[in-house]
């Protein structure tokens, strides 16, 4: 076996802890991505040679480190259905290869007689979607049907979040009501889907009312689902029931995630409602989802225009206890945009407009 340099070795440990518990999903990509970014793609494949991992993590793993050949030399080494979906799914989280899934799909299926499943299908539709191609997958819909290979809810869900986003309503509805025709029961995520759309261009009460729809149908309403209400009501002017329904979350079974912060926060400030926008940046910091650098920043930059300069520096001072070290590259602007220097201390300059 190749001497393997400790941090590989630190690295197998890893792969073989992980793959305990993860055997074809992506978990292993942050660990993957430091060494790809380091350039260190020898020691990633060392690592993975010399571990035990099934063919499956290790193309996850190939293809997460940009690895594309090694990972299609792991396919040919165990081709299946199993082994051609963890490289088609692993390349659909890559921001890059992605686009590359129907080539592939078609090259790798013909070269190794792999008979491909739902799931297989499943991820082609996604990756056409993802680029913006619903219309294709409307075809492989046709495909799968010659093959009495039956979509599930998922696949549906995701040729109609792709028609919404391509603008095209209509044939989202006729994925709908397909869906319904071949007997499938809608989900949470299916009508979360119908939600965002109401909530970016209908009224309160169409959303309001699919709420009601799935609640009859015996599904619960989760934190995306209460986002979009939050946007339609922002979007809408209704900033009171917007604040109602943030405030009501958590009896209702949910939480705020990082989203809800983002898109909540960038609307007040946008509104100019920024005492509000403070409540919730300082609720994200409490329970540790403080949004992006950009929501903060335009909630920083929003309050020393409107010469709110103390109440600028209790949100800066207050991340940068929380952040501790990891206060650092571009958050460090935060402190000299509300005069304060790099250690927390004030400036002699004034706080300038941003």
């Amino acid at each position: 076996m190749a001497f393997l340099s400790s941090s590989s070795r630190l690295f197998i440990r890893y792969l073989s802890t992980a793959a305990a518990t993860d055997t074809a999903g992506h978990a292993f990509d942050p660990a993957i991505r430091r060494l790809a970014r380091a350039g260190d793609f020898s020691a990633i494949e060392s690592a993975i040679r010399s571990s035990s991992l099934p063919v499956e993590s290790a193309i996850t793993n190939y293809v997460s480190a940009g690895m594309l050949e090694q990972a299609l030399a792991s396919l040919s080494s165990s081709p299946s259905p199993s082994s051609l979906n963890s490289l088609l799914s692993s390349c659909n989280h890559h921001p890059k290869l992605f686009l590359r899934v129907p080539d592939l799909f078609s090259q790798l299926t013909a070269a190794h007689s792999i008979a491909p499943d739902g799931f297989s299908y499943s991820i082609l539709i996604k990756s056409l979607c993802r680029s913006r191609k619903g219309h294709q997958s409307l075809q492989i819909l046709k495909d799968m049907e010659t093959k009495n290979i039956q979509p599930n809810v998922i696949t549906y869900t995701t040729i109609m979040d792709s028609f919404y986003k391509e603008d095209k309503p209509a044939k989202a509805g006729d994925i709908w009501n397909e869906m319904l025709q071949k007997g499938l029961s809608p989900d949470a995520p299916a009508y979360n889907v119908r939600i965002m759309h109401k909530a970016l261009t209908g009224k309160p009460d169409e959303v309001l009312s699919l709420i009601a729809e799935m609640e009859e149908k015996g599904l619960k309403p989760d934190t995306i689902t209460f986002n979009y209400l939050i946007e339609c009501y922002c979007r809408n002017g209704k900033m009171d029931l917007a604040k109602k329904v943030y405030d009501e979350m958590e009896e209702k079974g949910c939480e705020p995630s990082y989203a809800t912060f983002r898109s909540y926060i960038t609307v007040l400030c946008k509104k100019g409602k920024l005492d509000r926008a403070i409540e919730v940046m300082e609720d994200s910091m409490k329970r540790k989802r403080v949004p992006d650098l950009g929501t903060v920043r335009m909630l920083v930059q929003g309050l020393v225009k409107k010469k709110k300069g103390r109440a600028a520096k209790r949100v800066v001072t207050g991340l940068r206890h929380k952040f501790g070290d990891d206060f650092a590259g571009g958050w460090l602007e935060l402190l000299k945009m509300v005069g304060l220097d790099s250690t927390g201390g004030e400036e002699d300059v004034a706080v300038a407009p941003a």
